[in-house]
């Protein structure tokens, strides 16, 4: 017999973890609505051709191809088998795979809204929670298999929304407890000066890519791969000068201004991040708990960024890094024949915050909590009573249950102090006879006994 194993890069999530999931899931959520998020979901596969392309090229390979049926039919079997060693050898063959599972939320969005602008009231605001999947080398804070909270606008070009989604960045973390987290923030347009700096802007994803992996490789290692890219020693000394800008916001500007200030794109991008500082620095949900920080290393290594950039980093005494990220997209839509949309959106990291949430012990004590109350089971007279009350109590919204057989009384505590059942309801021959409940407070081992009409408006917290 097998031995039952999960894929690699999945996890099962028992009770006590979709509890704390739930939480977190909930207030972000709770916070969308607070800004006038609406809700949205869309299929878990989509067609290949709308995803491929879109992630640039360390994206693309991480998306998870599903092979098409066909092997059940001999006529076809000898070719769908030559393709999929096509397949296998990194080719897209279309006969043999042409659904993917989708990488993230926001490409599927823009589809969703090229296919649905017409009736679409614009600008529109919307919110999506839901797993998504990628082909990468499972680590710490790193699956195959994960969820995405996305909150995006579309139809309108106002900086006034990356003012909003970084301030629902502090709000969700906040709430959450989690201080001491960093709002870094870049331009893409930036970006795009230095490529044109070091000689066309067809050089800028091979800059990106390459300094978005600065942190894990290091100068050097980022300076090999720029050589490797096809950049020469000059070009390679001025983003190396470009990496090197530090200290404040303030002075960073004015490096940055030094550096690529004459470039149109290198204009533009910075009076748009000197407008969204500015506004940010005085903003009540901004200012406490976080670090905002002018990043001009953060490059998020997709193709579809076209302005502000966002990444949410954990608080550094968890090693953990992103937590959420996004930026500002102005032709999404394009890709699927519908120009002039501009959007802009950012991202949580579900699961890493909540490994962050778990290393910083941030859930509520009370978050384990299910069942409030359980009815011992004595007898079958005595439970019949005991379920008849246990739906009244139901239906004021109290969340109890009935042990499920008659038992030792032992045996139905060890069950309510496993379960972290607060309070235990008992109905034994003297209650039944006199109409009454014992309750009892297993955290304070106090208990009372009253009438049942009592019972229904018994406080059990």
């Amino acid at each position: 017999m097998a031995k039952p194993s999960l894929p690699q890069g999945t996890r099962d999530f028992g009770p006590d973890v979709v509890r704390k999931r739930t939480y977190i899931l909930n207030t972000i959520r709770n916070v969308f609505e607070l800004y006038g998020f609406q809700p949205l979901e869309t299929p878990a596969i989509e067609n290949l051709d709308t995803l491929m392309g879109k992630y640039g090229e360390e994206g693309d390979k991480l998306i998870f191809k599903i092979l098409n049926n066909g092997l059940d039919n001999a006529d076809k079997e000898k070719q769908i088998r030559e393709d999929f060693e096509k397949v296998l050898e990194g080719e897209n063959v279309k006969g043999i795979t042409e659904r993917a599972l989708k990488y993230d939320l926001t490409i599927p969005f823009a589809r969703y809204v090229a296919m649905n602008h017409s009736q679409l009231t614009f600008p529109f605001k919307r919110y999506q929670i839901q797993p998504v999947w990628r082909a990468d080398r499972p680590q710490r804070g790193r699956y195959r298999e994960f969820y995405q909270c996305d909150a995006d606008v579309v139809g309108s070009n106002s900086l006034l929304n990356e003012v909003e989604l970084a301030s629902i960045y502090a709000d969700v973390f906040t709430q959450l407890g989690i201080k001491g987290f960093e709002l870094r923030i870049n331009h893409r347009k930036i970006l795009t000066a230095l490529a044109e700096v070091c000689g066309g802007a067809d050089k800028m994803m091979n800059i990106t890519i390459a300094i978005d992996k600065l942190d894990k490789i290091g100068l050097e290692k980022v300076k090999e791969e720029l050589s490797q890219r096809g950049l020469n020693n000059e070009q390679i000394a001025i983003i190396e000068k470009y990496l090197a800008v530090s200290a404040s916001s303030e002075e960073q500007l004015i490096q940055i201004k030094n550096l690529l200030g004459e470039n149109e794109s290198g204009k533009k991008g910075i009076e748009e991040l000197e407008y969204i500082l500015s506004q940010l620095a005085t903003h009540p949900s901004t200012s406490s708990g976080s670090k905002l920080i002018l990043d001009f290393t953060l490059a998020r290594g997709l193709d579809y960024y076209t302005g502000i950039i966002f990444e949410a980093k954990a608080p550094a005494e968890v090693k953990i890094g992103s937590i959420g990220g996004g930026g500002r997209y102005d032709d999404l839509t394009g890709l699927f024949g519908v120009p002039n949309i501009p959007g802009v959106g950012i991202s949580f990291g579900v699961d890493r915050i909540y490994d962050v949430m778990e290393e910083l012990n941030l859930f509520p004590p009370d978050i384990h909590i299910g069942t409030q109350v359980l009815f011992f089971n004595l007898g079958e007279a005595e439970s019949n009573a005991a379920f008849r009350l246990m739906q009244q109590l139901r239906q004021k919204g109290i969340r109890s249950e009935l042990f499920h057989e008659q038992a030792k009384f032992d045996k139905q505590f060890k069950y309510a102090e496993k379960k972290n059942i607060p309070y235990i309801i008992i109905i034994g021959d003297k209650e039944l006879k006199e109409n009454t409940s014992t309750v009892k407070n297993l955290a304070t081992s106090q208990q009372e006994t009253i009438g049942a009409d009592a019972l229904l408006i018994y406080s059990f917290t």
